[in-house]
Order: C-alpha cells, then structure tokens, then sequence
C-alpha cells in the first residue's frame, strides 16, 4: 500500500516505502517540475501508477547519500587509493598545516 505525507521528517522516512513527486521535491528543495524532469531523463528512478509517480525509498536514500551500492562503494576506494598514491605526500604537509 502506498501512503504519501505532505511533510516529510525523518521519522516518516523511516516508516514510508514510496515517496510523492511532491515529497521528495521539499526534501530536496527543489520543484516538482525538476522532480519530474530528473524522472524523465533517468536520473531518478520512480514507478508510475496511473498518473503519478511513486519514489522508492532506497531510490530517495541513494539520491541523499545515506546509502550506497557496493559497486559504488568500489569506485570511492578506488578513487581514494589514486588519489593517495598520487597526493599522499601534499595531502600529508597539508594534514600537518
């Protein structure tokens, strides 16, 4: 069952499994023109039932960074190694600054 709130907290983010275009337009502040732009390009991924779109919850988490793939978990680790092997020593004078 799908149950949509006009204000979102995060009690209610805990509870909710789909999320209203309009929902998540305020917690990302944004309008929901863009919600529904972002929709259509792909850059957002949501279900559509008759005439709305439904959010799922870990699509919302993803976009908040409060979770992360594990292929995307990969990519930061790698990019952190690259980085200290290539900037250790000046990451290292500025850790000392």
């Amino acid at each position: 069952m799908l149950t949509f709130l006009c204000k979102v907290n995060n009690k209610n983010m805990e509870k909710k499994d789909y999320y209203s275009t309009s929902e998540l337009a305020e917690i990302l502040g944004i309008s929901r023109v863009a919600v529904f732009k972002k929709i259509k390009k792909g850059n957002i991924k949501a279900i559509k039932i008759g005439r709305i779109f439904a959010i799922p919850k870990k699509e919302v988490e993803s976009i908040l960074g409060k979770s992360l793939t594990e292929r995307q978990k990969k990519i930061i680790e790698k990019a952190v190694k690259k980085t200290a092997t290539e900037y250790g020593e000046a990451l290292k004078l500025l850790g000392d600054a």
